[in-house]
């Protein structure tokens, strides 16, 4: 059985439990065991599962799943909630204003070109109408693997969605916003997206100052 039919039957099966069917007791996400049993230890194949899985509605819609780009070695990782839709037509990161914003961000601000990051979003395809919870609970397992095979020193959330569903908490982003969270073992510094920094340029100062400490972190011992 080819990874392609397999991962249809997956998608067949989620969509049955969307509408009600139930397997088995649910699994906690994160559980270690289920992990290591389903997905490889390894970034090629991991996103080479990523690129066939047809889990979640997304898969209809999308025109490229989008993986990850950068240093797979890199002590910061950065996420964001889903790729935009020019990520989505030229199956690249840092495309779009958006895009060069973030660029920008990265490389006046740390001692790091955006290759030198690790960086990935919540969902590796793009929506018609924005991503719902369904979406984030068929693709997390790809995105904690992800976590777990880079081990980052600091995890950067940007946007205010994408801490609220890694770290599934709904405290007000102005309260956390260039703070430093956890989540498992991990640090996390949660951000302006760089979407939001285009639509709302008044925060581009706070943005900096954030920059600054991921600076200072990283080059902390």
């Amino acid at each position: 059985m080819t990874n392609t039919i397999k991962n249809k039957i997956l998608f067949q099966l989620n969509f049955l439990k969307s509408i009600g069917y139930e397997y088995h007791e649910s699994i906690k996400a994160f559980d270690k065991d289920l992990e290591q049993y389903n997905l490889p230890d390894d970034f090629f194949n991991l996103e080479s599962m990523v690129k066939n899985c047809y889990l979640c509605e997304l898969s209809k819609s999308r025109k490229n799943p989008l993986f990850s780009y950068g240093n797979q070695n890199a002590q910061i990782m950065f996420i964001f909630d889903e790729p935009s839709t020019s990520e989505d037509e030229l199956n690249s990161f840092y495309v779009g204003k958006a895009g060069e914003q973030l660029s920008r961000m990265i490389e006046n601000v740390l001692p790091l070109k955006k290759e030198d990051i690790y960086i990935t979003s919540l969902v590796k395809c793009k929506s018609l109408d924005g991503f719902n919870t369904s979406h984030f609970n068929s693709c997390s397992s790809y995105l904690y693997k992800q976590i777990d095979l880079l081990n980052p020193k600091l995890i950067v959330t940007l946007g205010e969605k994408t801490y609220e569903y890694l770290c599934k908490d709904k405290t007000p982003f102005n309260q956390i916003r260039g703070k430093l969270m956890s989540f498992k073992n991990y640090d996390v510094l949660p951000t302006y997206s760089a979407s939001f920094l285009l639509r709302n340029p008044s925060f581009k100062k706070e943005a900096f100052h954030d920059m600054l400490k991921i600076k200072s972190i990283l080059e902390s011992n």
